[in-house]
């Protein structure tokens, strides 16, 4: 087990993401995820966006990848969103089917069998892992993976 190491209260700050075009990127985040641009950078060989909601930062772009994203490298598996409702997760799968963005299952899935809780899974224009998921509401359709957990082996 892990030691004390003073910190006595740890949450997620920014998730920052490598992308190969931010052209292409930012008005799917801005699209997607209604995220405003905190802040940007344009020069040619430094780009990068800040992107949030409420003047919270959440996920920042930089503009530096060569390829895109492989699941079978280590690092990021995937990028998880909670929402309060299903509505607001169907709300997006719309938004998300508009754009031809690739989905890993057809439609609100819950994250196991019996679980409540599920939301969507899909790809970004760089192919990284998204979900957005909602605490319940999703046990109306067949868990993909059975028992184990959705969002694990997508």
């Amino acid at each position: 087990m892990g030691q004390p190491t003073g910190i006595k209260a740890l949450q997620t700050g920014h998730v920052g993401l490598t992308v190969t075009d931010i052209e292409r990127s930012l008005p799917f985040y801005l699209d997607v995820f209604g995220f405003e641009v905190l802040a940007e950078g344009k020069e040619e060989d430094r780009r990068w966006a800040f992107l949030g909601r409420d003047g919270q930062l959440l996920v920042t772009l930089w503009q530096q990848g060569d390829a895109g994203f492989a699941a079978s490298s280590a690092g990021l598996h995937h990028l998880s969103f909670q929402v309060e409702t299903i509505e607001e997760v169907q709300a997006t799968e719309r938004v998300l089917r508009e754009r031809n963005a690739t989905f890993q299952y057809d439609g609100v899935v819950p994250h196991g069998e019996g679980a409540a809780s599920g939301g969507i899974f899909f790809s970004d224009p760089d192919g990284i892992r998204l979900e957005i998921y909602a605490p319940a509401g999703a046990d109306t359709a067949p868990a993909p993976a059975g028992a184990a957990p959705t969002c694990g082996f997508f």
